[in-house]
């Protein structure tokens, strides 16, 4: 069979139909994401006021060790991608890891969030060792549920449904984390917090685990790239998707999202406690922020079946770049605008986030054109692994401007803290609006593109010789 075909002989008659996917393998697959939402929306909203506030490290150290952990993943994400893309068992090649992987991912993440009687010193290493742990975990099982999305159909609309499903039901764990989590804190901790967060991401771990099962039995894998003839090193994929130049805008875009979405989701506790003087209202401000997402990616999965994909992004992400700069403005005092502003920034960036993901396959397609390999397991770790640089300059930049502007946890703060506040909730999110939409104007694969593409591999086209219309791409 030839390199350039994208179907395995299995597969072919499924996949040249591209049919549609039920509704049942949607939301299976969506639980997937759930499962990762109910560990990772603590990972973003409560991870570094747990650290500042409860473990016991200043805001600068924790944000220092988000960053360091992540050079790590600059190893362990590519090596998961090729793992998974050499995968082959009777269950496909990225389905087994929703079992294997997702056991200890739900370990660790109790783990990460007990706190030792240690000295200073000792903590920091505790912190070090558990987050660094965390995220791998995070890749082992996070990489193939990814790239799980880009084999259950080729059709490019159906792509994006299936990922905005999938943010819908994500965002259905992030709103059980932040209504629930501080009160089951208090629930099961009492004067105990730390006790409390120990036993709070206890039961979001099971949960997790319940998800995962569910999303493994829901869904299968019908698109099959075949093994090349050729054999290609690790470092082979990485180079092809390198110079895949849409693959490297997406990634780009990936991590300047992420960077808002740290900023954001990491200081918006403190906006809300120190800014707006209502800690009381925490859980429900960020709960707000989430049931909006949900019914962003609802939105998504409508408006994408009706206008071009990337229209749809340019567009949420203009009104992202105006709710966010209002929100800068909103006065301490405006609670209830602050609500709805933050409600509707939500909204619009939930509106990107399941396009940006849509796209990841679409450019794994695109390099099997190009190169005669479609490395959608690489594609998805390296995007991946943007994502997490992306999430750790956020919130390691989040820590270095708090401690900059002079914040000092558990006390009434400065002006010039606020304005810290200020700056990671509202400004530098309403600038990478700006290079977001900025970006995706130089992103190419429409559907028509995809179309053609899709024709291209499936008709054993040479990758050397892409037509001019998706070689301009």
């Amino acid at each position: 069979m030839s390199d350039g075909n994208f179907l395995n002989s299995n597969s072919s008659a499924d996949n040249a139909t591209a049919p549609s996917l039920t509704l049942k393998e949607k939301v299976g697959y969506g639980l997937g994401d759930t499962a990762s939402n109910l560990v990772f929306q603590v990972m973003i909203n409560y991870m570094l006021i747990f650290y500042t506030d409860v473990f016991g490290i200043t805001a600068a150290a924790a944000g220092t060790l988000m960053l360091v952990v992540r050079i790590f993943d600059a190893v362990t994400d590519p090596i998961m991608g090729g793992i998974a893309d050499r995968t082959n068992t009777r269950w496909g090649r990225y389905r087994p890891y929703l079992i294997l992987t997702s056991i200890p991912y739900a370990i660790i993440a109790v783990i990460a969030f007990i706190t030792p009687d240690l000295s200073a010193t000792n903590k920091l290493i505790y912190a070090y060792i558990t987050y660094a742990l965390l995220t791998l975990a995070y890749t082992a099982v996070n990489i193939p549920y990814s790239a799980l999305g880009g084999v259950i159909t080729t059709d490019n609309k159906e792509r994006a449904s299936v990922q905005s499903i999938r943010f819908a039901l994500a965002m259905v764990g992030g709103v059980l984390v932040t209504a629930f989590m501080m009160e089951m804190v208090d629930w099961f901790g009492g004067e105990n917090e730390a006790m409390g967060f120990t036993l709070a991401m206890a039961v979001y771990a099971a949960l997790a685990l319940v998800c995962f099962l569910v999303c493994f039995l829901s869904t299968r894998e019908r698109v099959t790239p075949p093994v090349s003839e050729k054999k290609t090193s690790l470092l082979q994929d990485l180079q092809h998707l390198v110079k895949n130049d849409q693959f490297m805008i997406v990634a780009i875009i990936a991590l300047v999202m992420l960077v808002l979405v740290a900023m954001r989701g990491a200081v918006a506790p403190y906006y809300v406690e120190y800014y707006l003087e209502r800690e009381e209202l925490i859980s429900e401000f960020m709960t707000t922020g989430m049931l909006a997402a949900f019914v962003g990616a609802l939105f998504t999965n409508v408006a994408s079946a009706k206008m071009s994909k990337l229209a749809l992004f340019k567009g949420a992400a203009l009104i992202s770049v105006a709710a966010h700069a209002l929100l800068f403005f909103i006065p301490a005092d405006q609670v209830a605008l602050a609500f709805i502003v933050f409600a509707l920034a939500n909204f619009f960036h939930m509106v990107l986030v399941p396009i940006m993901f849509s796209m990841v396959p679409d450019t794994a397609d695109y390099g099997q054109m190009k190169y005669g390999k479609n490395c959608m397991g690489m594609a998805f770790s390296a995007h991946l692994l943007a994502i997490k640089l992306g999430l750790a300059l956020g919130a390691a930049g989040t820590g270095w401007i708090l401690g900059a502007y002079g914040y000092v946890a558990n006390q009434v703060q400065t002006e010039s803290a606020l304005t810290g506040i200020l700056l990671c909730f509202a400004a530098i999110p309403a600038v990478i609006g700006v290079m977001l939409w900025g970006l995706m104007n130089f992103y190419k694969l429409d559907s028509q593109a995809m179309d053609e593409i899709h024709a291209q591999t499936q008709q054993g086209a040479d990758p050397a010789e892409p037509s001019v219309a998706v070689a301009s791409a």
